[in-house]
């Protein structure tokens, strides 16, 4: 067939330049899979855990200076400058040649070459992806079986329809000086040497199924996003489902598994997926989501019974852990896991570790990796074909102050500017300082394959569609603290006090009120019956400073003034009548 030849003239082509000792074209099969496993624990690439109580389970350490995505030298390759915007790293694909290519040369020498067909989306779906990614790394082969469709059904579609995305992988030498990621959005490729890091070496998981897709979506008129995807059901049995999206480690994982607490029974909540939403329009006009990715690549640390129930159930078994710690009984412990620390253990880098040791035993970022389909809550339309139809889009982040507990924005275009100004205190899974307040537009900062500003036309124009049934959009913060640093809000299982009242507002019901910065819950309209939040801190966890706002709005406009005239008029619109608003708001005084 024209693609599979294709196909393989390609993988010639990275073979002369890499100079791989063997070729291994990856399968997916148990057998396969089980074999490499094997192979990882011979060379000591990955540890095998305690089996009777993490089945199927083993532990893989990444070098202590490749421990989380590296944006700086994260490139995208286009002609003109303009067309990869201000947010994004530029580099010009002749440059590409010269700067990176020649990394690449002899690579793979004494290594193997895994070729590793994958599928993105849910076969059969007109949303369905193909990709090969072509790696010298076990541990990124391993880790593509469980995050992608690997193997035969990838092959297949390559041969039906000749198209797939290039992801080239090296680890290189592992130096940071010698690494970078970088994207060819007109070519469909993909570079990757210097790094084994997942959301570096993963190919198929950031750099393909949002900087690569974004752009095919923006041509083909649906949307790649950052975001996961949830049902929730109703004691009557309605399922209404949610969009939302999250900056890495600010509680995406979480929200998409939320165990509904027991005083609110008769709800249930679905995990579709917990990172990625392709988007298309449906024949009836509704916006219709799949998860592309079929495993979840979650953060440890944090995660617990109390926080995740779920995840500590997926992650159980049949999960290939990334820098977490050991005990000396073979198990995974990371900070924030249940019960109390170990004695003794090994840490991250495989040290000897102890409560009294100065550094935390599980690396900040370290990171689980296991198949949606062990999640408890996994919902029985995950890999519909056609997806779930969307009824509400929420953009959140992490904000110790300003941000309110929920809002409603007026409309479609306030919606896409409210994501749009979205800014979020930054976390582990960012190389850099933590704690910095930075802009992340709907989550996607790091993952735009193109112009941000050509990219909020793209979803303003989403709003236009004729016939379209738009989803209602919102802004959430589970952050939100006091004056003694102490959360606001209890969140976790909690959040779904407020998923219902968004969950209402979607279905046309639900009491507001409207501040200038969209629709805000009625005061007794998210249900607190023995939360222990008092009326006073739901006052306060939905209080608009004005001030702050428009203070805020100073930092905002500074940030869209990247985009000079490239920025949608639309969305000038729509700030200049927010801070009339404020102004207005502030002028008669108050909060």
């Amino acid at each position: 067939m024209p693609g599979k030849e294709k196909l393989i003239q390609w993988v010639e082509e990275m073979a002369r330049q890499t100079e791989p000792k063997r070729i291994v074209w990856c399968d997916g099969s148990d057998e396969e899979y089980h074999q490499f496993i094997e192979e990882m624990q011979d060379d000591r690439s990955l540890i095998r855990l305690n089996q009777k109580e993490y089945p199927g389970s083993y532990l893989h350490r990444s070098h202590p200076s490749d421990v989380a995505r590296t944006e700086k030298l994260t490139f995208i390759c286009t002609t003109r400058r303009a067309d990869a915007g201000p947010t994004n790293n530029w580099m010009s694909p002749k440059e590409a040649q010269t700067r990176v290519w020649p990394l690449y040369h002899g690579a793979m020498q004494e290594r193997t070459m895994y070729v590793v067909p994958y599928l993105m989306g849910p076969p059969g779906s007109p949303l369905a992806r193909a990709g090969v990614e072509i790696t010298d790394s076990l541990y990124v082969a391993v880790c593509m079986r469980i995050m992608t469709r690997m193997g035969r059904i990838a092959m297949e579609q390559i041969g039906r329809t000749g198209e797939f995305v290039k992801a080239l992988h090296s680890l290189g030498d592992l130096s940071p000086e010698r690494r970078f990621i970088v994207h060819f959005p007109k070519g469909d490729e993909i570079w990757s040497v210097g790094s084994g890091y997942g959301g570096n070496a993963l190919l198929g998981k950031k750099c393909h199924a949002l900087r690569i897709a974004s752009v095919e979506a923006r041509q083909e008129g649906w949307l790649a996003e950052h975001m996961l995807i949830l049902g929730v059901q109703s004691p009557r049995g309605e399922v209404t489902y949610v969009a939302a999206a999250f900056p890495s480690a600010c509680g995406k994982t979480n929200l998409a598994m939320l165990m509904p607490p027991p005083e609110l029974s008769g709800w249930r909540v679905w995990t579709v997926g917990d990172d990625i939403a392709w988007m298309r329009w449906g024949d009836d006009g509704r916006l219709y989501a799949v998860n592309p990715e079929t495993g979840f690549f979650g953060v440890a640390p944090g995660t617990s019974a109390k926080t995740n129930p779920n995840a500590m159930a997926t992650i159980r078994r049949n999960t290939i852990y990334a820098n977490v710690a050991m005990t000396h009984d073979g198990l995974p412990w990371w900070e924030g896991m249940d019960g109390p620390s170990p004695a003794e253990a090994w840490d991250w880098r495989g040290h000897p570790w102890s409560p009294a040791s100065e550094d935390k035993a599980s690396h900040p970022n370290a990171r689980f990796c296991s198949p949606a389909t062990q999640c408890p809550c996994i919902s029985s339309k995950w890999d519909d074909p056609q997806g779930v139809p969307i009824s509400a889009i929420l953009f959140g982040g992490r904000r110790a102050r300003l941000t309110p507990l929920v809002l409603e924005s007026f409309s479609w275009s306030h919606g896409v500017y409210v994501g749009a100004g979205m800014a979020t205190e930054t976390t582990a899974a960012q190389s850099g300082a933590v704690g910095v307040v930075r802009r992340d537009p709907m989550a996607m900062l790091p993952f735009c394959g193109y112009n941000m500003a050509d990219y909020f036309a793209h979803w303003l124009a989403q709003g236009g569609r004729a016939g379209a049934v738009l989803p209602k959009i919102f802004q959430v913060n589970w952050f939100r603290q006091d004056e003694n640093g102490k959360y606001m809000w209890p969140g976790f299982g909690q959040n779904l006090r407020v998923l219902q009242w968004i969950v209402d507002r979607a279905r046309g019901r639900g009491a507001v009120v409207a501040p200038p910065v969209g629709f805000l819950p009625d005061p007794k309209a998210i249900d607190t019956t023995g939360l222990g939040v008092s009326e006073e801190s739901m006052r306060d966890l939905l209080a608009i400073d004005t001030e702050a706002w428009l203070a805020e709005m100073e930092e905002e406009a500074a940030f869209f003034g990247l985009f000079g005239s490239r920025l949608p008029e639309e969305l000038r619109r729509e700030m200049s009548s927010q801070e009339k608003r404020l102004e207005s708001a502030n002028a008669k005084g108050g909060r």
